[in-house]
């Protein structure tokens, strides 16, 4: 029998999930050359992003244990073995992007992860470079992980500031790290507040963005965004409609675009618009929803479906559902949490979903 193309073997291999690539390494030197080849990683993490596919909704459980969701079916769920191994130390996540986790543990020590091939990178440390007046000063730091196509690089932005009384600016320093130098930089100081003790960016359309204020007595938050090529902060339009009524604003990613949740009360009811950006602001969904804890439902979008018409929640941190856009309602119930076999009283309120991909390290 004659031996297949290399063309057509890569053809084959680029529609095969990560987790079987990485058992057919063993089939030969060629093919574990080809699988492992830089070019052919980045065909196969653009071939999931064009199809769509190859997708796992990543949860924490007791601060600690990370898990592994089949978001399709939410059916299939893996314990992922992350790089502190037992170590009962809490994990956040600051990013994911192309496959790799950012984290940083409760020392503040930082590291990328793969969970698809189990490989992670600690980050070297960096130091504040400017001195805290007093340890009773309130600090913020933000964070935020990405991809920057130019430079073929992965950059973790971190900003600091430090307060003083009556939230008057004293100091603030904005630095990157280089996963391909390896080091830290400082960059050009930022203009804005910010205004939470840590938050965590979001990525879309190869720039991060936050929530900041850009005064300190500011009551708005405004929406701040990072470029990973130019390196540089620009303040982002919020859509007309949420700068005229009081609302509860959180932002996500999905998609590859950027979402804002607007949450408010309307005639009694709860309301929750999400609005994606796209060459302009578009209001993708408006949802009247009764469940709602303390007045506002926690309503967190999380990924749309394979075909792109449906997007899954997350309803008040303890069920799945999915949304029809087209038939603009809710479809039906996908999963309850506790179904999985987690407890809903240890989840964390972060959830972030991820592509499966090959991205070295």
């Amino acid at each position: 029998m004659a031996a297949l193309p290399h063309e057509m073997i890569i053809e084959i291999l680029l529609r095969l999930s990560v987790k079987d690539l990485l058992r057919f390494k063993c089939v030969s030197k060629p093919w574990c050359s080809s699988i492992d080849d830089p070019d052919f990683i980045k065909l196969h993490l653009s071939h999931s992003v064009k199809t769509n596919t190859n997708h796992s909704l990543i949860l924490r459980h007791c601060e600690y244990h990370f898990f592994s969701v089949n978001y399709d079916s939410l059916k299939t769920t893996q314990r992922l073995n992350h790089p502190l191994g037992e170590q009962k130390t809490p994990i956040k996540i600051l990013g994911t992007c192309n496959g790799l986790l950012a984290l940083i543990d409760d020392n503040g020590r930082i590291f990328l992860w793969n969970p698809s091939t189990r490989k992670s990178q600690v980050l070297p440390s960096t130091e504040i470079e400017f001195s805290s007046p007093s340890i009773f000063f309130p600090r913020s730091t933000y964070y935020g992980f990405g991809y920057d196509p130019i430079s073929d690089d992965y950059k973790l932005v971190r900003m600091v500031q430090v307060h003083g009384k009556n939230n008057s600016y004293l100091h603030s320093e904005a630095k990157v790290y280089s996963l391909r130098s390896n080091s830290w930089r400082r960059i050009k100081d930022f203009c804005f507040y910010l205004s939470f003790y840590r938050e965590f960016g979001f990525l879309a359309d190869n720039a991060l963005y936050w929530m900041v204020l850009k005064t300190p007595q500011s009551g708005n938050k405004s929406l701040v965004g990072f470029d990973l090529g130019t390196e540089e902060f620009r303040f982002v339009e919020l859509p007309d409609s949420c700068l005229n009524k009081r609302f509860c604003m959180n932002m996500k990613a999905m998609g590859g675009y950027l979402c804002l949740i607007a949450t408010y009360t309307e005639f009694n009811d709860d309301v929750v618009d999400i609005w994606i950006m796209k060459e302009s602001w578009i209001k993708l969904i408006s949802w009247k929803k009764s469940e709602s804890i303390l007045g506002f439902p926690i309503v967190i979008p999380l990924a749309f479906s394979k075909s792109g018409d449906k997007v899954l929640f997350s309803i008040a941190l303890h069920k799945f559902v999915w949304y029809d856009t087209r038939l603009c309602g809710m479809i039906w119930e996908a999963k309850r949490l506790r179904r999985l076999g987690l407890e809903m009283s240890q989840l964390s309120m972060m959830w972030t979903c991820m592509f499966r991909a090959l991205s070295l390290l």
